[in-house]
This record gives C-alpha cells, sequence and structure tokens, in this order.
C-alpha cells in the first residue's frame, strides 16, 4: 500500500510543487545581482538543498535554454524533485554522494561531455546544512569547468524546521539573487572545497 502511494504521489505532487513555485516566482519582486558576467559558456552548477524552491528557477531564468541535468538522491523526496525538475526542463540524474556515487558521477562526467550542464547541491541530500560534498569538485575539477554558485535571500519568508533549513519567500516579498562564476584552475582540491564554501555562504539564509 505505501508503494501504491508513493507511486501516485510521484505523479500528482511534482507538478503541484512546480505550480506553487511559479505562482510564488510571478508573485514577489526579483532583482538580480551578477556579482560576475554569467554568459553562455557551459558550467557546473550549485546552490544549497534549502533553495531549491526559487534556485532552479533562477537559473531557468539566466540560462533559459540550455540543456541540464541535476544529480537528485533516490529517496522518494529525490523523486518528488527530479520530477519537479523535469518541468523546467532539468533532466534528473539519481544518485547521492551516499548511495550511487560512482555511478551517478560517471552519468554527471558523460552529460558534461554532451555540452549538458548539471546541476548539484553539495549538502543534499541529508545534509549537513551547508557543508560541500566532494562530487561536486570533483566534477568541476575533473571537467574544468568554472562553478555557476546561486544563492538567493528573501524579505519575508517561511523556514522549515527541516534538517536543511527549507526556504520559501512570501509571495509579494522582495527576493534578492546571487550570481557568480568561480574558477578552481589551479587549486588543490581541499583549497578548491573550501574556497567553494565561502563562495557559497556569501549571500545565503542563516
Amino acid at each position: 500500500m505505501k508503494i501504491f502511494f508513493r507511486k501516485i504521489g510521484g505523479v500528482v505532487i511534482p507538478p503541484f510543487i512546480y505550480m506553487l513555485m511559479r505562482i510564488t516566482w510571478f508573485t514577489t519582486s526579483k532583482k538580480f545581482h551578477f556579482i560576475t558576467p554569467i554568459g553562455e559558456e557551459q558550467h557546473i552548477c550549485v546552490c544549497w538543498h534549502g533553495e531549491l524552491f526559487m534556485s532552479p528557477q533562477a537559473y531557468r531564468y539566466v540560462h533559459k535554454n540550455h540543456q541540464a541535468s541535476a544529480i537528485i538522491s533516490q529517496h522518494f523526496d529525490g523523486a518528488l524533485i527530479a520530477g519537479t525538475l523535469k518541468w523546467l526542463g532539468i533532466e534528473p540524474l539519481r544518485g547521492s554522494s551516499r548511495k550511487g556515487a560512482q555511478k551517478v558521477l560517471l552519468q554527471a562526467f558523460r552529460s558534461v561531455k554532451k555540452g549538458e550542464e548539471v546541476l548539484i547541491t553539495p549538502d543534499g541530500p541529508r545534509g549537513p546544512r551547508h557543508t560541500v560534498s566532494d562530487g561536486a569538485i570533483g566534477l568541476a575539477m575533473k571537467s574544468k569547468l568554472p562553478i555557476f554558485v546561486m544563492n538567493f535571500t528573501a524579505q519575508r519568508f517561511w523556514q522549515f524546521n527541516s534538517w536543511d533549513k527549507f526556504v520559501i519567500p512570501k509571495p509579494f516579498s522582495k527576493v534578492e539573487f546571487y550570481m557568480q562564476s568561480i574558477s578552481l584552475d589551479g587549486m588543490e582540491f581541499d583549497e578548491a572545497k573550501e574556497y567553494l564554501h565561502s563562495k557559497m555562504l556569501e549571500h545565503t539564509i542563516g
């Protein structure tokens, strides 16, 4: 019975979440801060897990037509995220740093080789919040691509009591997006990891 309801939920819930995302998008006042220029150059794209309600939409605002995929966990909540992102034209790569890591990173690298951008939440799927996993760094360094860092802050918002402190801006509030492209060229792995972590913490909700 549980499997049955999960299958039904996997079909019904993603379009509902997508609808809520779009309603929030269109009813908020948005300001974009491009800390560095973001052109059409291919990137590895990152945002915090708790910012998934808005950041993929901001990604599509900036890169409207770029082919993209996202590393999503194999848990049920990951299935809901995967189904929702499909509505934004972002295809799921199912796996995580804890389960199926080697397989999904290989899939991600193949996607990159085809010219796709890959979206990753470095602190997903289970945290700890605002930590950076090895996967995002490894993929960026191996592919020799810059990283597109996406963050946002909101004037008024709801924040869940979940591990990621998931944030949903309130309609008609002001949302400010912070976009930057960073390069890891010439860095050692640990140095690159610390650098990305510091950049992702510059503009985020605590």
